[in-house]
């Protein structure tokens, strides 16, 4: 995979990000986020107007982004990217200089593309690996969600220890950009 500008070119198809609006993308945000798939990302029961609000939140927060993700120019997944110094992990881990959160969502489709999630988590660090400031990538997964336990190992994910969030159980990992240029051959 090749990534230039934000853009990159996988077997799956061509990936890219455009800046999520909250209102023009509630609705397909909505299907995404209530779909039995979706249940880690606790959204469940959201209405419209939940949603709606939720991403106008991000969309004005310094701290907190969210990214549509395209494929070959169509809206398939979500990428948010966080300062885990004022966001989610406020008091659950010392974060470094260059820290960086991530949390990513595939919409669900009834013609699944092999491969194609692995290609987003590729697609999603390469974007936030090119920016030069970012040294590693943290995630905080539900220590149940196995299937993204392997997709973050397969992109250089190592897993540290379990942390209590209010929300829920999660596996505190991370990837530095030599880590996910190893595990990928990717860099950024």
């Amino acid at each position: 995979m090749n990534t230039v500008n934000g853009t990159a070119a996988a077997a799956v198809g061509r990936l890219s990000f455009r800046p999520l609006d909250p209102l023009r993308d509630a609705e397909p945000l909505h299907r995404w986020v209530t779909h039995p798939k979706a249940a880690y990302w606790m959204m469940q029961e959201a209405r419209l107007v939940d949603v709606e609000r939720a991403y106008r939140e991000i969309a004005a927060d310094e701290h907190h982004h969210a990214l549509l993700g395209l494929h070959d120019g169509e809206p398939a997944f979500l990428m948010e990217y966080y300062d885990p110094r004022h966001r989610e992990l406020v008091g659950l881990y010392e974060p470094r200089p260059g820290d960086v959160g991530m949390h990513f969502l595939v919409a669900p489709t009834e013609r699944p593309v092999h491969g194609f999630t692995r290609a987003v988590i590729a697609a999603v660090m390469a974007r936030l690996f090119e920016d030069p400031a970012v040294a590693r990538v943290v995630v905080e997964p539900d220590v149940s969600n196995k299937a993204v336990h392997a997709l973050n190992e397969a992109v250089g994910f190592v897993p540290e220890r379990e942390i209590q969030k209010p929300e829920k159980r999660a596996l505190l990992s991370f990837c530095t950009r030599e880590q996910f240029a190893s595990a990928t051959g990717v860099t950024a």
